[in-house]
């Protein structure tokens, strides 16, 4: 078991950058695939980015040039540089965790631990 807690939304401008962070209590986070999403209301949850167990980063094509997804193991933590943000990366961010070997994918289905999710907002 893990629990997941999301921080570091907030409200910016157009091409301003954020950082989200994702904290893990439990076994160290290093052992898991982890991986962010957003959602929209109304709306699916879609892939942003991800990390395998194996220190292995995947980005959506949405996000890719502008977003990075780092790790710091003492603190369990996993973060999202998000740059140049654009209006449309607007959404509730949340942070994901399977303990599962080779179920690092992009499909929300395959994610057993969630974060309570933090807000972006990114105005024009």
């Amino acid at each position: 078991q893990v629990q997941l807690v999301d921080s570091g939304g907030g409200l910016v401008q157009a091409g301003d950058s954020l950082r989200l962070s994702c904290q893990a209590s439990g076994r160290p986070f290093m052992t898991y695939n982890r991986a962010w999403f957003r959602q929209v209301p109304g709306k699916e949850r879609v892939f942003v980015a991800r990390i395998s167990s194996e220190g292995v980063a995947v980005f959506s094509d949405s996000v890719k040039g502008r977003f990075t997804i780092s790790e710091d193991n003492a603190k369990n933590t996993v973060y999202l540089q998000m740059d140049s943000l654009k209006p449309e990366d607007t959404a509730v961010y949340l942070c994901a965790a399977n303990s599962r070997r080779g179920a690092s994918g992009s499909g929300a289905i395959l994610y057993d631990y969630w974060g309570q999710g933090t807000q972006v907002t990114v105005s024009s």
